[in-house]
């Protein structure tokens, strides 16, 4: 947007140097009389010194830096727009299973819930349903049973719910795995289990249930650990007086646990994948200038629709394709340094401009001959030298962000 703008602004500046250089040769030679070559000169020194190459590289030599400096801090910036944007954030929701947790929850507690059931019965049921799984609470279930060296038997039929869970069909009977909402939808009732399910979730643990034939036979808690540099990053944006907000599909007990144990105070709970963009339109929609931080398939809408969507560097490939910026080293922390880099090469931007005008503004008068009277006279020679001045300076200013070093580290 600042290029545009200089774009535009050049589009206006140069026709209005050429009619000057040619007012300032139309004065001197008809109205002063001075000699042709004395007129001419003027006017040629006009041109020479106002020649808009400074404003033009004021922008992009700012943001090649810049985006160097990201990359060589493990920060792949796709287009200049991002970098220029990303200062202006106001708001930053963060996904939690994979970012700002390592998304690699283990099962912590198995509690049998039916008269017949063991934990082992209800690991091998829930395992036969997720067999085949690529999320992540999938994952944790099977890695649980093979480590009770529990044989997984296959499912006639499956069927995963997003959001909610997955239904499978096993001995001509259902087996449902998931959250409350899948049991609402089947009519199984919960209400008996609630406490028992909240107190897990107390702890900052997912909680599955797991039901056979219309029954609900156990509940499996699954918790997920932080990532090493989570809660310093949180705590640093809040110091830059960003208002964080943390998304997940877990229910509003687990999701504010978790999100104590990193100091985010606002909480997205139980959001769907397919709402997930819908959440930050609404910020959007409150004037709110959004990032969306996310690492899998379902945070692509989300990367998508914000202002600025930065995706980590260890998640998906849909999810690094559709985000503006990407944290190549998997470190949430370079979620501060990609603000303050934009920050310090929007400031070295201005600068440059500014450099680019005051060059032509405060030359272009004694180029005319404006100083003609007493005597001073600008040559052609000098403003040429004034003019390969200015791109010198605008360019030496931009690599002046060489010297950028994280604020946090």
């Amino acid at each position: 947007p600042m290029q545009r703008l200089a774009d535009v602004v050049s589009s206006y500046f140069v026709p209005i140097v050429i009619v000057i250089s040619i007012l300032s040769f139309i004065f001197w030679y008809f109205i002063a009389e001075l000699p042709f070559p004395l007129a001419m000169t003027m006017l040629i020194s006009v041109l020479i010194i106002a020649c808009p190459c400074a404003l033009g590289i004021a922008t992009p030599s700012a943001i090649m830096i810049g985006a160097g400096k990201g990359a060589q801090n493990g920060i792949l910036v796709k287009s200049g727009e991002f970098l220029e944007k990303a200062h202006k954030i106001t708001s930053i929701i963060f996904d939690k299973t994979g970012t700002l947790t390592k998304g690699e929850p283990s099962v912590t507690d198995v509690i049998a819930l039916a008269l017949n059931s063991t934990e082992k019965q209800i690991l091998e049921l829930a395992a036969i349903a997720e067999k085949g799984s690529e999320h992540p609470l999938g994952q944790a279930i099977l890695k649980k049973a093979e480590e009770m060296k529990i044989k997984i038997s296959k499912a006639i039929s499956y069927k995963t719910i997003a959001g909610k869970g997955i239904k499978a069909a096993y001995k001509n009977k259902t087996i449902l795995v998931g959250s409350r909402l899948l049991m609402k939808d089947n009519k199984i009732q919960i209400n008996e289990r609630e406490n028992q399910i909240q107190k897990l979730e107390n702890e900052g643990k997912t909680v599955v249930i797991v039901s056979y034939d219309k029954k609900i036979i156990g509940l499996i808690a699954i918790a997920d650990t932080l990532k090493e540099f989570s809660k310093s990053a949180i705590k640093e944006l809040k110091k830059m007086n960003k208002e964080i907000w943390m998304i997940t599909g877990d229910n509003e007990r687990t999701a504010k646990a978790i999100a104590n144990q990193i100091g985010i105070d606002n909480v997205m709970a139980e959001v769907l994948p397919q709402d997930k963009a819908k959440k930050v339109k609404e910020l959007q929609e409150k004037g709110r200038i959004v990032a969306a931080v996310g690492d899998g398939i379902n945070d692509a809408p989300m990367l998508a629709q914000a202002d600025v969507g930065i995706a980590v560097g260890a998640g998906t490939d849909i999810a690094k394709e559709t985000g503006g910026i990407v944290l190549i080293k998997n470190d949430l922390r370079d979620v501060v340094t990609a603000i303050d880099l934009s920050r310090r090469t929007v400031s070295k931007m201005k600068q440059n401009l500014f450099w680019a005008f005051f060059y032509n503004v405060a030359l272009i008068p004694v180029a005319a001959g404006a100083l003609y009277p007493f005597g001073i006279m600008f040559n052609p020679i000098f403003a040429a030298i004034a003019m390969a001045s200015s791109s010198i300076t605008v360019v030496g200013n931009a690599m002046l962000l060489n010297t950028y070093k994280p604020r946090i580290s």
